[in-house]
C-alpha cells in the first residue's frame, strides 16, 4: 500500500469565447477575471491536490511519482493521466469542430491519444440544441465549399436537448455544444480539436479564430450520428454510458445508505459532485468532503472506500 489517500482537487479555469459565469454562479468557482470562462478543468495532469501531504502537488506530478498506484494497469504512466473531466459552461455556440481518432491523432500530430467524448447534460434552458453530425447527402466536397462561403449551418444537425441527456461523441463525429447548456464532460486526455467552422465570429482578441479544415475534413466521418439517451430517475443507475475509454456511472446518495465502491486497486476513479454534498471515507485516510462541482480523485491503489452524504455524483473510470 502506498501513502496514497482520496484528493480532492483544485481545477484550472479556462477562458472561452462562448463562455460565461455560471461555474462562479452555481458552483462557487472564484473566476480570477471578467472574461467569459467556458471550461473547468476538474481531472487533468494541470489539476492541483488541495487536501493532505500531497497537496500543491499536480495530477501529472503525482502520476510519473507513483504510476500503476495512481492511474491503474489499464494504461501507460509515462504518457500523463489518461482521461480528463470538465465541466462546461456554454453560454454561445461552441465552434463546430471534430476529434482525431488514436491513429489519426498519431500520423498527423505526433500524438499517443485521439479524443473521444462523452457529455451529460446537467442543466439546459427550454429549447437548447446541440450539433450531432452532418445531414445525411452531404458530401465532403460540399461541406468544404460551404465552410469557405460561411454558409454550413444548413448541413448541420441539430437536436434539442433537456438536462439529463447523454451523448456519447466517438472521434469523428462533427459535434457542437449550443448556448444555454451545462455539461459534464468526460473524454481521453487529449486537447487535439479540429475546428471546422466557427459561425463567423472573432475570439477574445477580436481576431478570427483558427479553422482547420483540411484536418477536420480529413478526421471527419460524415455518416456518423450519435444517439441521445437519457439519465434514468433511480437511485443508483450503473453505468451511464462507456466505450473503450471510460465509463461513467451516477451515485445518487441518501442520509443514512452510504455507496460501497472499489477501485479494485486496477482502476482510479474520478467522482464528480453534481448536487448537494458528498464524503469520500477510505481506510485511515482522513475524510473528504466535497460539494457540488467539485472532483474527488480516488486512486487505484486505495481499493474499497465509501461515499456518504446527501447528493448525487459521476463517477468516471478506465474500463476494466
Amino acid at each position: 500500500m502506498t501513502d496514497l489517500y482520496p484528493l480532492l482537487l483544485s481545477p484550472t479555469l479556462h477562458t472561452r469565447v462562448w463562455g460565461g459565469r455560471t461555474l462562479q454562479t452555481r458552483y462557487g468557482k472564484p473566476l480570477p477575471t471578467d472574461q467569459p470562462y467556458g471550461e473547468s478543468w476538474e481531472l487533468h495532469d494541470t489539476s492541483t491536490v488541495a487536501n493532505g501531504v500531497l497537496a500543491g502537488r499536480t495530477v501529472g506530478d503525482l502520476t510519473r511519482a507513483y504510476g500503476a498506484a495512481l492511474v491503474g494497469t489499464a494504461s501507460d504512466p509515462a504518457e500523463g493521466f489518461p482521461l480528463l473531466v470538465k465541466l462546461l459552461d456554454c453560454n454561445d455556440w461552441l465552434s463546430v469542430q471534430v476529434h482525431p481518432d488514436d491513429a489519426l491523432a498519431l500520423e498527423l500530430e505526433g500524438e499517443p491519444r485521439g479524443k473521444t467524448e462523452a457529455w451529460i447534460l446537467l442543466d439546459a434552458t427550454e429549447g437548447a440544441r446541440i450539433v450531432v453530425g452532418i445531414e445525411a447527402g452531404a458530401s465532403l466536397d460540399a461541406v468544404a465549399s460551404a465552410i469557405r462561403e460561411n454558409r454550413l449551418e444548413p448541413l448541420l444537425s441539430y437536436q434539442v436537448v433537456s438536462a439529463g441527456d447523454v451523448v456519447y461523441m466517438a472521434a469523428g463525429t462533427v459535434h457542437a455544444l449550443g448556448p444555454g447548456v451545462l455539461v459534464y464532460e468526460i473524454q481521453q486526455s487529449s486537447d487535439q480539436t479540429y475546428r471546422l467552422y466557427d459561425w463567423g465570429r472573432v475570439g477574445l482578441d477580436g481576431q478570427p479564430r483558427q479553422l482547420h479544415i483540411d484536418k477536420s475534413l480529413r478526421a471527419a466521418r460524415l455518416g456518423v450520428k450519435p444517439p441521445i439517451t437519457r439519465l434514468a430517475d433511480s437511485a443508483d443507475d450503473g453505468a451511464v454510458l462507456g466505450g473503450a475509454y471510460f465509463v461513467t456511472v451516477r451515485h445518487v446518495v441518501a442520509e443514512g445508505a452510504p455507496v460501497q465502491a472499489d477501485t479494485g486497486g486496477v482502476r482510479f476513479h474520478a467522482l464528480t459532485c453534481t448536487a448537494g454534498a458528498l464524503t469520500v471515507t477510505a481506510g485511515e485516510a482522513a475524510p473528504v468532503q466535497f460539494g457540488a462541482g467539485q472532483t474527488v480523485l480516488v486512486p487505484a491503489a486505495v481499493g474499497a472506500y465509501v461515499l456518504s452524504g446527501a447528493g448525487e455524483a459521476l463517477r468516471s473510470s478506465q474500463p476494466v
